[in-house]
């Protein structure tokens, strides 16, 4: 494991039963608390913003806007909000998507990617892929091109890459952490 790694898990939380009993939730509100710790985290996701050749970085709603946006200035490219249905205030794309119990739905607006970009999501975690694999279909409908999937966190006993592959049609998910 490396140096940036133990920092970022060291800045990770284990919140017990939340928020549901049996539930170990992974709260990052430590680890965007701490300086150097979230400075290391936006450094990290940056790098494979340049290393992908992404244009756009895409933020998933909620916490991938936190994460995404500062990753954007930091690499010099465009940050584009991708939000649940009914939140933005122009004209939208729009991609359902199957949950556990029941579907929802997220939104980009739809003047801000097109053919010319490339485009890497960011979020904070990857548990069964739904909203992720949401996103890169929305991405392509715009007309862009998916650069790939960054997470600082993959849960990976929740199986979420393996739904993931056809939809990143080979652009690379990279995970800083794999709990």
């Amino acid at each position: 494991m490396t140096d940036v790694q133990e920092l970022l898990l060291s800045r990770i939380r284990d919140v017990a039963d939340y928020p549901e009993p049996g539930v170990m939730f992974k709260d990052i509100t430590p680890l965007l608390a701490d300086p150097a710790a979230f400075t290391a985290l936006t450094d990290a996701l940056a790098e494979i913003v340049v290393t992908t050749g992404a244009t756009k970085v895409v933020g998933l709603e909620a916490r991938g806007f936190i994460l995404g946006a500062p990753v954007a200035v930091r690499a010099g490219v465009g940050f584009i909000p991708v939000r649940k249905a009914g939140k933005l205030p122009g004209a939208t794309l729009s991609q359902a998507y199957d949950l556990e119990y029941g579907s929802a739905e997220i939104e980009v607006h739809a003047e801000d990617l097109n053919a010319g970009d490339r485009v890497l999501v960011v979020d904070d975690v990857l548990a069964t892929g739904g909203t992720a694999e949401a996103s890169l279909q929305l991405i392509r409908r715009a007309g862009a091109q998916v650069a790939g999937l960054a997470v600082l966190m993959e849960l990976g006993f929740l199986g979420g890459r393996a739904r993931l592959e056809p939809a990143l049609g080979g652009a690379p998910l990279q995970a800083l952490l794999v709990v």
